[in-house]
């Protein structure tokens, strides 16, 4: 039977995070989790911060009773509970834009050092592993879902993954553990629910060990998938002049065609991505290989991008918000968040800056053609349009990049270049703050 102590071992590694999290939607496998882990930590002085992450995909109408349902677990555990309501329209239909907006809000949450554990078990991995193989997958696929890897500033742990459901329930069942369920788990419709109801128990009449035989080919795929990458090589990662991380396109487009997608799978996987699959990655490379040098060919990876680009191909977000259209108004100190381009901000400079007056309030807008900026040391002005191909700004930035003026007069460029102005400095007077726009960029980062 399960029992907190069984967990000593791998929860005694994880005490030194900064916090640990567990994604909790109220269902019996997350609530067991959340059980154990804060009877552990009663038991143990040293244990980390804990608190509850509530997706609510707002999908189904018991959606806001599931929410209420673990305000009221974590209140009588005395557990934090943050709560994120996301909108998955905004990343397609069905399960699997569920998982990739729930993945983002968890990665958006993690802090360096923190933990997230999710509470997938055996029965999940066994499932998963079918729903792979009738997709064709290959030694990677067929690797099951990792024990742990690294999600966005922190890392995802599994520490069920050796239990089976039935445990899972008898520990709920022992300890009186109330949960939601989701009707839509009847629906045999859906491929893992017919495997879970009809497939798997057939499976178990002829072979009851079942699960553990698929266990154990999952880990032979992950050390024949690892050694395979490391004798093939990962590549070296290299990045856009907007920080985009890839990898360099002759790597793909010189080597043979099984090895270049091999290749790519284990570089996103060191990323912490899940890898596209085999036939629309087979599709990307012909196109890679076949088109001509100035083409572009892209494919969308659930919430990521795989784009060419010049000498790379790079992991590109997948924005959720077209550019703003309207000019922002951004004063000293601000910092605004804005959708589909990330965090602006007017920081005070270290060394060369702006001077600015305390009436002084700077616009903030985008492209719409026609801008011009005279760098400092050129003759004359040049258009926005070919500053950002000098500077190697991809197509997918061009048009999201701030640009920074002040009563008509074009200052910045975002973080690239500085237009020629009285208003910078080198040094700030005596009793004065200069002034730096800082821009940081909305990235998405991908799960397995």
């Amino acid at each position: 039977m399960l029992h907190y102590a069984d967990f000593n071992h791998s929860l005694n590694e994880l005490v030194a995070a900064t916090h640990w999290y567990v994604g909790f939607s109220g269902g019996v496998d997350s609530t067991v989790l959340l059980h154990l882990l804060h009877a552990w930590r009663s038991q143990n002085s040293i244990a980390t911060p804990l608190s509850a992450i509530h997706v609510n995909h707002g999908l189904q109408t018991a959606a806001p009773l599931w929410q209420r349902h673990c305000e009221q677990v974590c209140q009588s555990l005395g557990l934090p509970l943050l709560t994120r309501i996301v909108d998955v329209g905004s990343a397609g239909s069905g399960e699997a834009a569920a998982r990739e907006v729930r993945y983002r809000a968890f990665e958006e949450q993690l802090q360096p050092g923190a933990v997230l554990f999710l509470a997938h078990h055996l029965d999940d991995q066994v499932e998963t592993f079918f729903l792979r193989l009738m997709r064709g997958a290959g030694v990677e696929g067929l690797a099951g879902m990792p024990g742990t890897r690294a999600l966005g500033a922190g890392t995802l742990v599994r520490p069920l993954l050796h239990c089976t459901r039935s445990e899972i329930e008898e520990y709920a069942a022992r300890h009186d553990l109330g949960s939601v369920q989701d009707s839509s788990n009847s629906d045999i419709t859906m491929d893992r629910n017919f495997l879970r109801a009809q497939m798997l128990p057939l499976l178990g009449t002829r072979w009851p060990a079942y699960r553990q035989s698929i266990a154990r080919a999952s880990e032979h795929m992950a050390v024949a998938a690892g050694v395979l990458a490391d004798g093939l090589g990962v590549p070296q990662t290299v990045c856009s002049a907007m920080g985009d991380k890839g990898l360099r396109a002759q790597e793909l487009i010189t080597a043979q065609e099984a090895v270049a997608a091999i290749r790519l799978r284990a570089w996103l996987r060191l990323s912490g991505c899940r890898a596209p699959d085999q036939a629309a990655l087979a599709e990307f490379l012909r196109q890679l290989r076949s088109s001509a040098a100035d083409a572009n060919p892209q494919l969308v990876c659930g919430d990521y991008v795989l784009q060419h680009y010049g000498e790379g191909v790079y992991r590109v977000p997948v924005f959720d918000e077209p550019p703003p259209v309207e000019d922002l108004v951004l004063a000293t100190g601000e910092r605004r968040v804005v959708p589909g381009v990330g965090i602006v901000s007017l920081l005070p400079a270290v060394g060369a800056g702006l001077r600015l007056g305390s009436d002084d309030l700077l616009t903030l807008h985008w492209r719409r053609g026609g801008e011009r900026c005279h760098l400092p040391g050129r003759v004359g002005s040049s258009s926005v349009k070919r500053l950002l191909q000098e500077h190697t700004v991809p197509p997918w930035w061009r048009n999201r990049l701030p640009l920074l003026s002040l009563k008509g007069e074009l200052l910045a460029i975002g973080d690239i270049a500085q237009c020629k102005s009285d208003r910078w400095c080198q040094s700030a007077p005596a009793g004065e703050n200069l002034w730096s726009l800082r821009w940081e960029r909305v990235f998405h980062p991908s799960c397995d």
